[in-house]
């Protein structure tokens, strides 16, 4: 289906793909229970899952650039990463 020539991709892919089965069954979770306080725990373990991923993709991202981006680059690209999770925890 798919020709995977660089492993980073196929990491990064990988986890996304795991994020949205853990997302998925949440989703499953909460409709099969049907209850808001159980939906509100469940969607809370969730609140953990989505930064752990993103901080996963990035840093599988950032190894796979370590060669082909100047010094400059990556830590522009570290600090707009840093900039998320300020901004996120600002609001």
């Amino acid at each position: 289906m798919f020709l995977l020539t660089d492993k980073i991709v196929a990491g990064m892919a990988g986890v996304r793909i795991i994020s949205a089965t853990i997302e998925f069954t949440a989703a499953m979770l909460m409709l099969k229970f049907g209850k808001i306080e159980t939906a509100f725990k469940i969607n809370a373990v969730l609140a953990l899952v989505g930064p752990t991923i993103l901080l996963t993709v990035t840093g599988l991202g950032l190894v796979g650039l370590a060669g082909k981006v100047a010094p400059l680059g990556m830590v522009i690209i570290i600090m707009g990463v840093l900039l998320i999770f300020l901004g996120i925890n600002k609001l």
